[in-house]
């Protein structure tokens, strides 16, 4: 006998009235919506704060990816133990104890100041338990540590599992937007680096940042992949030590803080993160190698970009790298694809392939073309200007077809053609005068 049943979803769909119409909203004038379009929470942290558009606007959800022991939690505790001191939040822990969390807290304050009174810490991963809280303490800020551990009873499904991260985000989203409360949710990430459930979780959030860096490294970069309520075009900079993750307000100065002047292999470029221009440094070595394959190893840089520029110097000025191991790394753990450093890494790999330092002043900027030209990249203003902030005297570029933009006074600006103009005005006269380019 075949009998009939609903299945229970555990959805959180809203029951309609008959006829179709919700007892939970209607139609409402857009001029006659209350609230200022500017109004946010501070956030004390600025590098975050950069990167959220300005603020926490009310009533947004915030999924915060990344590697795992990266520094998610540090970054949210921190900005919880910040805005704990002037209103309510609740962070809730799915994976450590309270009185973990109080210790992780107080060795982030290393005893220098008392911890705030208005942060208070659950250990629950139930989210019917979870919003019940919320009804009770009535924060202004909730921290969910982390969406894969909480889960519905009412679905059978495991906590983790895909129809259970989607529901309870959705459910946290609902709360969010009728309370004004704002979410953040702290998601792991799988092998391929992208948040575990997934992209589904994209969709349900307002905003995804992950943070970024190398575990070996202290510099942690915050991107924004998603930002209805601002620019994605941000990146905060922070190091992390035993008093959490610090912000760096010059990112351009420590990266080039151990750099090794008139150390051959070596070259500065300016990258974009976003709207802000960082300098770095591109290392480059070149030894013979020892098998019959002559190997190409990138760190922080596109292996096929490096193949391309170690083409293009081996075809257009003839330098033997066939027998050449080639070894191209950026200093401070950064990655960095876009091929506004390709004039550097060349500049760097041509240096140390002759023994000769670039000139210690100067900055290399452009893209190389396989006919060895120089290509324009994007934002070369901004770039120009930080160089020159910076105290570099020189910054070799390609020619511009507009000579009408305004040219600082600080820096001089060197245009190019090719790649071998570069070469000839980056490198010190040693290398032109005794060991030369083929």
């Amino acid at each position: 006998m075949l009998e009939e049943f609903v299945p229970n979803a555990g959805g959180s769909a809203i029951r309609l009235k008959t006829g179709g119409t919700s007892s939970l909203s209607s139609p409402r004038k857009m001029q006659d919506i209350e609230g200022d379009v500017d109004e946010r929470l501070v956030l004390p942290i600025a590098e975050f704060a950069r990167v959220l558009g300005g603020g926490i606007v009310p009533g947004s959800v915030v999924l915060i990816g990344g590697d795992p022991g990266i520094g998610k939690s540090t970054l949210v505790l921190q900005m919880a133990m910040q805005l704990g001191m002037s209103i309510p939040v609740l962070y809730v822990s799915g994976e450590e104890s309270e009185r973990q969390i109080k210790m992780r807290a107080s060795r982030l304050l290393d005893g220098t100041a008392a911890l705030p009174d208005k942060l208070l810490l659950v250990t629950e991963t139930n989210l019917d338990v979870i919003l019940s809280h919320l009804s009770q303490t009535q924060p202004a800020l909730i921290i969910v540590d982390s969406i894969q551990t909480t889960f519905l009873p009412e679905m059978d499904s495991s906590a983790g599992s895909l129809s259970q991260v989607r529901e309870c985000a959705s459910r946290l989203r609902e709360y969010a937007k009728a309370s004004s409360v704002s979410v953040f949710l702290i998601g792991h990430v799988t092998k391929e680096g992208v948040i575990a459930g997934p992209r589904v979780l994209e969709h349900i959030v307002d905003t995804v940042l992950y943070l970024e860096g190398d575990a070996f490294q202290t510099y942690r970069l915050l991107r924004s992949v998603k930002n209805r309520f601002g620019t994605t075009a941000e990146v905060g900079v922070f190091t992390m030590s035993e008093r959490g993750l610090t912000e760096v307000s010059n990112p351009s100065e420590a990266f080039l803080a151990e750099r090794l002047v008139n150390s051959p292999g070596s070259a500065i470029s300016v990258t974009m993160e976003g709207t802000r221009p960082l300098l770095v440094e591109i290392q480059g070595l070149t030894s013979h190698t020892n098998f019959g394959n002559a190997r190409r190893t990138p760190n922080g840089v596109d292996l096929n970009r490096l193949l391309m520029v170690v083409a293009v110097l081996a075809r257009r000025l003839n330098l033997p790298l066939s027998e050449q191991d080639v070894f191209v790394n950026v200093v401070g753990g950064l990655k960095i694809m876009e091929p506004a450093l390709d004039l550097a890494i060349a500049t760097a790999v041509a240096s140390s392939y002759r023994d000769v330092p670039v000139r210690a002043d100067t900055v290399l900027l452009g893209e190389i073309g396989l006919s060895g030209e120089l290509r324009m990249v994007s934002q070369i203003e901004p770039r120009i200007k930080e160089a020159a902030n910076l105290g570099f005297k020189r910054i070799v570029i390609p020619k511009r077809l507009n000579n009408k933009d305004k040219r600082p006074t600080d820096i001089e600006v060197v245009e190019v053609r090719t790649i071998r103009e570069a070469l000839e005005t980056a490198l010190t006269k040693a290398m032109k005068t005794n060991k030369g380019i083929n």
